[in-house]
């Protein structure tokens, strides 16, 4: 019997991807900035209608030159712990230092609520993260930040994709950063994208991610090399027309998980039905009752793997209690009860294009049984 990862890249026809191939011998251009990357470029301002986006060679790099760009005064940036911990690394690289704010259980994202009660006189931005694909509560998060003149930055690197009143999430904010990392839905290899609010903003980011290099004999900002390669904008290309397909059947595998888990006490799964919201169905993640469910979701985890089934605990732990933070007594003490609740009794289903109804059925299976 075949295993089942989480996840699994998806794979444009190759020959789709040799024609691209083919255009770089053409060229002789590998990077900086190359034809297919400016083709590439133009197709996702196309997507999400906005012109302001830069390429870089991966979402982690995307986001350092995201607060870089800012500007801010060093300083503290209110963030969640429940994320992966670039979003935490990002910020602490910069030299900022992070505050963490709990989420909520509905959708697991940061809980503008209780933002206020963290903003100091030392806080310049707020970093929210749209969890799973869930999108954050963008307006209200955008008149906390207006009041309280902050900068408002989105990790979206599950985002892609996500639509709210027929907008795209990542038009949100000061910038968002998405990831096109080959776990994601929509991938390029390795790769992420910033998408900001104004013109100037964007040709900043441009300078940051070439080593601020503005012409052959001037350099204007203080930069690093994050640019994005032609073969990864070949990758983006051969699957970018394919991207309300990847979303199409990632719904299908959804809508077909939550009917057969419906009924099986103990194990929560979320909605995807909030009003004007195009989700793109980036995971699967269910919470297990313990008490109720009758085992663990590190028992689970282990019985699925018993059975060829790999899912992940994603997030775990919360990032203000990894090794490398968890000396922090301000870490520590962080008011994150719900993070830290949800993050050790959250699972990840496996969830990708090819996952057929057969597999769902047997992951399912075994969680029943």
């Amino acid at each position: 019997m075949k295993n089942i990862y989480v996840t699994k890249p998806y794979l444009p026809p190759i020959d789709k991807y040799e024609e691209y191939l083919t255009k770089i011998w053409n060229s002789g251009v590998l990077t900086n900035n190359g034809p297919l990357l400016i083709e590439f470029k133009n197709k996702l301002s196309e997507y999400i209608k906005n012109n302001n986006i830069n390429l870089y060679c991966n979402g982690h790099n995307a986001l350092e030159c995201a607060i870089k760009g800012l500007n801010m005064k060093k300083g503290e940036i209110i963030t969640t712990p429940f994320t992966f911990v670039s979003t935490t690394h990002a910020i602490v690289n910069c030299g900022y230092t992070p505050v963490f704010c709990d989420i909520k259980e509905s959708d697991m994202t940061i809980d503008e609520n209780k933002i206020e009660n963290l903003i100091t006189d030392n806080t310049v931005a707020i970093l929210p993260v749209h969890v799973y694909g869930f999108p954050c509560n963008v307006d209200a998060l955008e008149k906390i930040a207006k009041k309280h003149h902050l900068k408002l930055i989105y990790d979206a690197a599950h985002a892609f994709g996500v639509f709210k009143n027929n907008s795209s999430i990542l038009n949100y904010g000061d910038i968002s950063m998405v990831s096109f990392h080959a776990t994601k839905l929509f991938n390029t290899i390795e790769g992420g994208m910033t998408v900001c609010s104004d013109e100037s903003l964007s040709h900043k980011l441009a300078l940051i991610q070439n080593f601020g290099i503005s012409d052959y004999e001037q350099v204007t900002e203080i930069g690093g090399n994050a640019k994005m390669n032609e073969f990864c904008a070949a990758m983006g290309l051969a699957c970018i027309d394919d991207i309300d397909l990847i979303i199409k059947k990632r719904k299908e595998i959804t809508f077909d998980y939550l009917e057969k888990l419906e009924k099986i006490e103990g194990i929560k799964t979320f909605k995807f039905d909030d009003e004007g919201i195009k989700y793109n169905y980036a995971y699967f993640p269910i919470i297990v009752d313990k008490e109720t469910y009758g085992m663990s979701r590190d028992k689970l985890s282990e019985k699925l793997n018993e059975n060829g089934i790999f899912a992940r605990k994603y997030f775990y732990p919360v990032t203000s209690d990894m090794e490398c933070y968890n000396e922090n007594q301000n870490f520590k003490d962080a008011n994150v009860s719900i993070a830290r609740s949800v993050s050790q009794n959250i699972l990840t289903l496996p969830i990708y294009y090819d996952l057929t109804p057969q597999d769902v059925k047997r992951i399912c299976k075994v969680i029943k049984k």
